[in-house]
């Protein structure tokens, strides 16, 4: 598992076209743990064409084949849970707790959801003599992120195997060797050659030959807004289907009715989990004007209790940012926060005391943010919190409103009242009172954090294309 120096295509572990050589850093201690080889155009090109090819086949195989393969791929996926974790760990800095209670495990729970909504789905219905008839949509290009990796992948794969679809995946090139060890036990669980096929590059080199290749059917690619611009872009030519999870900036409001020292303690550990760097992370917290000291002063003891450290540390909180170039951005979003006048409650810029080696954040918390601060605007993509006041609800509503993104919510006060207030807000997700995610409710976002869904039903429909069988029921 050091080294990915092959491609998989067609069923076999092959030798790039010409690949370019790319280093994988440990983030916990800067080291290099193994390296990728970039590919191109010509790889991406072999990849869709064994796609193509084992697509015919594939999409006429019987539900009944299609569970039995994800009943090998989950049994063989469960002897590489350990294995899995630890790679996480050391490939995107990950605590190994983490990596065993939620990074691991998040690819088993959307396999076995899949499955379980594989085995009751209705692939035709008849309605008014005619037959509604879903599809698998083709040939699928999958781009993945690296911050919560074998879950990304898992929620694309699963579905598009179980829909009969075939695929090319490109994970992130910065922590590929999940993608790597994926990619081996589902050969070793027998998945037919040619559906499904891995190569590991770049965006610009793989990634927009992906979604400008006429062969695709389908783009499904979760990372940055703008790289999903360009994507959108590239696809455009070929009209073929983009589904996009993208950026968020979440808003957590706080309600004059929550059970404040709890809801406030809870926004902290929240926002920081994974070390910040969650699509949907609550990164806004929204508390009442009245209130604004005494969630500072609740918000900084919670961060007084973050570990930062080794994620091989049994005490660790949070690890490091995944690379370098993550942490320098998030240097600078700090940086820029305390020059245009916030109050730096805790954390700050530079790395926290006795951590030289390693990407590692100060746990930071920003008061008295006004929602036209960058801090306020940008997704940070770290350890970083803003407290925001409002005067009173239908503010705090436009707050949280107000921005380009819309991925996720949280709402934290009494149950009805939040209930009212989740309603308003424009995102794909709301979570009341510290509810945690469900792999089998739609995940995705609103605005510029995305189109379409994934998890869940929604997510598999994603990867079906509706027909209608016009006079079937015609004597």
């Amino acid at each position: 598992m050091d080294d990915c120096l092959k491609f998989y295509i067609n069923g076999a572990w092959v030798e790039p076209s010409a690949g370019t050589p790319f280093d994988i850093i440990n983030p916990a201690n800067e080291q290099v743990i193994g390296q990728v080889m970039l590919g191109n155009g010509d790889d991406v090109n072999a990849a869709v064409a064994a796609a193509k090819a084992a697509f015919g086949s594939y999409s006429r195989t019987s539900v009944k084949e299609r569970l039995e393969l994800l009943d090998s791929i989950i049994e063989t996926y469960k002897k590489h849970l350990p294995e899995m974790a630890e790679t996480i760990s050391k490939e995107m800095g990950a605590p190994m707790w983490l990596a065993n209670a939620a990074h691991a495990p998040m690819g088993m729970a959307h396999l076995a959801t899949v499955r379980a909504i594989l085995a009751d789905y209705a692939f035709q219905q008849e309605h008014n003599g005619t037959m509604i008839v879903k599809e698998p949509v083709g040939v699928c290009g999958l781009i993945t992120p690296w911050n919560w990796p074998v879950n990304q992948i898992a929620c694309k794969v699963a579905p598009a195997l179980a829909a009969g679809c075939t695929m090319v995946l490109k994970p992130s090139e910065i922590a590929p060797l999940n993608a790597t060890l994926w990619t081996q036990i589902l050969d070793e669980a027998g998945v037919p050659k040619g559906v499904f096929n891995l190569v590991h590059g770049d965006g610009p080199n793989v990634g927009d030959a992906m979604s400008s290749h006429p062969d695709i059917d389908m783009m499904s690619f979760t990372g940055s807004t703008r790289a999903g611009v360009m994507v959108a872009k590239s696809a455009a030519d070929t009209v073929k289907r983009v589904a996009q999870e993208l950026g968020g900036k979440s808003a957590n409001i706080i309600l004059d009715d929550a059970d404040f020292n709890k809801a406030v303690a809870q926004g902290v550990q929240s926002c920081f989990m994974n070390t910040g760097q969650s699509c949907n992370a609550p990164t806004r917290m929204l508390v009442p004007s009245a209130r604004h000291d005494e969630a500072v002063e609740i918000a900084k003891q919670a961060a007084a209790q973050v570990k930062v450290g080794d994620p091989q540390g049994e005490d660790t909180t949070i690890g490091p940012v995944v690379s370098e170039m993550q942490y320098d951005k998030v240097q600078g979003l700090i940086g820029k926060a305390i020059e245009e006048g916030t109050e730096l409650v805790c954390g700050g810029t530079g790395k926290p005391d006795g951590l030289n080696a390693g990407y590692y954040v100060k746990p930071t918390i920003f008061a008295n943010v006004t929602n036209d601060m960058t801090v306020a605007r940008e997704e940070v993509f770290g350890p970083v919190l803003s407290i925001l006041k409002y005067q009173d609800e239908a503010e705090a509503i436009d707050i949280a409103n107000d921005t380009i993104y819309g991925l996720s919510g949280y709402v934290q006060g009494e149950v009805t009242h939040a209930r009212k207030v989740a309603a308003q807000m424009r995102t794909g997700n709301v979570h009341i009172n510290g509810a945690g995610p469900d792999v089998a409710a739609p995940f995705g976002g609103y605005k510029q954090s995305g189109n379409g869904r994934e998890w869940g039903t929604h997510g598999f429909e994603d990867f079906l294309e509706t027909k209608a069988i016009l006079g079937y029921a015609a004597k």
